[in-house]
């Protein structure tokens, strides 16, 4: 049995990709909004009362939170594994610096439990195909081994934390480049030369994107900010993306950022986009 915290958009996709593959897939709706609840239902995961009875039932668990609540998990896990006595093996596949991995992996293993290093590039299974999830640690080969469907488990070898530093570098492209273009356009707003401005850039502004990370720029600020530390552990300067999660701070407070990443739809004219983005 695999257990999924917490059911969002890619929690519940994962699951639903492994329910697919065979498995059976638990989770718990105790302290998660009524989006979660939906999100699950529609994967077919089935319901446990808490945490506790996840722990407690999963030989598996798989953690997907928002980066800045990747720490509160792994607590509340190793709370739930003393409560309950249960030892399951635990993954973490948040977008956190390797440093952030192993304050987890210490958290845990006070609660007498191992860790694997996870990240997840691409989008959550179901919405379309290419779902990649990396995977390191001693016993990454045990989490590369679930029944995956439309989901390709990649290993690497050595220690926890490499499978984060991939995701830090390639976010850090993909949501880097996201939060340029959104400032661009803005900035082009501004100064009343939009159309020019995204006839030059063509394909590489893309309104859409602009429009669905808008809708997920709160938690893009604490992954930015992990971005930040894991450049700076590597001695580059962590400027860049401090003032990225700047910028999706600004984005969050805008009337672009109400709704779901599923609900908002790709063909979003710019000059909406651009006019959504305006501060309130």
């Amino acid at each position: 049995m695999i257990g999924i915290v917490s059911p969002g958009a890619m929690g519940a996709g994962l699951g639903g990709a492994l329910r697919h593959g065979g498995a059976r897939v638990v989770t718990t709706l105790d302290g998660r909004s009524e989006r979660s609840g939906r999100l699950a239902a529609a994967a077919g995961l089935e319901l446990l009362g808490s945490l506790d009875d996840v722990v407690a039932a999963a030989r598996v668990v798989l953690v997907v939170t928002p980066p800045g609540a990747a720490r509160d998990a792994a607590r509340d896990i190793a709370d739930a594994a003393r409560r309950t006595g249960a030892r399951p093996l635990v993954a973490d596949l948040n977008a956190v610096a390797p440093t952030t991995v192993a304050s987890i992996e210490a958290t845990l293993a006070e609660a007498g439990l191992d860790l694997v290093d996870g990240s997840i590039s691409g989008p959550p299974p179901g919405v379309r195909p290419g779902a990649r999830v990396y995977l390191s640690g001693a016993r990454a080969g045990e989490v590369a081994a679930l029944p995956w469907r439309d989901v390709r488990p990649i290993l690497l070898a050595g220690p926890n934390g490499r499978a984060s530093a991939v995701k830090m570098s390639t976010a850090s492209v993909y949501k880097g480049v996201t939060a340029v273009v959104a400032q661009a356009l803005r900035a082009a707003d501004f100064h009343g030369v939009l159309d020019e401005v995204l006839a030059d850039l063509g394909e590489t502004a893309d309104p859409g994107a602009i429009a669905v990370a808008a809708t997920k720029a709160a938690r893009f600020v604490a992954e930015m900010r992990e971005i930040s530390s894991a450049q700076g552990a590597a001695g580059l300067t962590p400027a860049l993306f401090e003032a990225f999660a700047e910028v999706y701070a600004e984005i969050a407070a805008t009337d672009l950022a109400a709704g779901h990443p599923e609900d908002t739809p790709r063909d979003v004219p710019a000059a909406e986009v651009v006019r959504r983005l305006r501060r309130r």
